[in-house]
């Protein structure tokens, strides 16, 4: 059964006919292959445009940014899987992928909002320090998380997000969501009463929205380098199983305490 009105039945992202491939209006083999790099065929996939240099640039430095971050739970999950069924790489995958919500992959997406809420308000006349404390503020009180800021192991900086900020500077990529996110880090830090770290989220949001990136790509941008990440792991687990024995260990490190029904 079918919820809502119909929409029309079109795709603008690819076609394959017998002689050829056509993927946003380019053939496959004859413009695409051997003329573009992975980044900017990401990047005509998910806009329908081509990257300019600076946005190639900096999505490809974003990529390297948030690719791996060691043994966390997504990458735990992907090996246990294999360990659990080896033919089942895309099912690896996809339990990864799976786990790689806020807490884990970030809050690219989050941010991206956040600062672009803060845009609006400064674009209707707002000072940005002053928008960035009222928003501070009303997260602070109404209990939650600041999208970008805290980390349980990087302090008092995130140097991955350091990088991206320095990187955005020196190569002239720094714009008005890049001085909203450091107005946040200020108010952050007046709000809580202590300064929390600037993790890797919030530079991603804040330079993909000032190169005109679409803001779907803070959550995309993730999303893809993470798949590289976990492949890795499961290249290795194929190599170096390590699996069961997380999986023991975990059985080790959880107490058993029976209780009565």
């Amino acid at each position: 059964m079918q919820s809502g009105k119909a929409g029309t039945p079109v795709s603008s992202i690819c076609r394959a006919f017998p002689d050829r491939v056509e993927v946003r209006g380019r053939d496959l083999a004859g413009d695409l292959m051997g003329r573009v790099s992975f980044t900017e065929y990401f990047h005509l996939l998910v806009t329908g445009r081509e990257a300019t240099e600076e946005q190639r640039s900096f999505l490809d430095l974003l990529l390297v940014a948030i690719a791996e971050h060691g043994m966390m739970p997504a990458n735990v999950a992907a090996r246990m899987t294999l360990a659990a069924d080896p033919g089942s790489l895309q099912g690896a995958v996809a339990a990864g992928i799976l786990g790689c919500g806020p807490v884990i992959l970030g809050t690219s997406e989050l941010c991206a909002r956040l600062l672009g809420e803060a845009r609006s308000r400064v674009l209707s006349g707002g000072a940005p320090a002053a928008v960035a404390l009222e928003m501070a503020t009303a997260i602070h009180v109404s209990g939650a998380r600041a999208p970008g800021f805290g980390h349980p192991l990087h302090r008092p900086l995130d140097p991955r997000a350091e990088r991206i900020l320095e990187l955005a500077d020196a190569r002239g990529a720094s714009g008005p969501h890049v001085a909203l996110a450091r107005e946040f880090r200020e108010a952050v830090t007046a709000t809580w009463g202590r300064p929390l770290t600037m993790n890797v989220s919030m530079p991603i949001a804040a330079v993909t929205l000032d190169l005109g990136f679409p803001p779907s790509m803070a959550k995309a941008i993730p999303l893809l380098a993470r798949t590289a990440g976990l492949l890795a792991h499961l290249v290795e687990e194929q190599a170096q199983p390590t699996g069961f024995a997380m999986a023991a260990a975990a059985e080790e490190a959880v107490a058993y305490e029976p209780r009565p029904a």
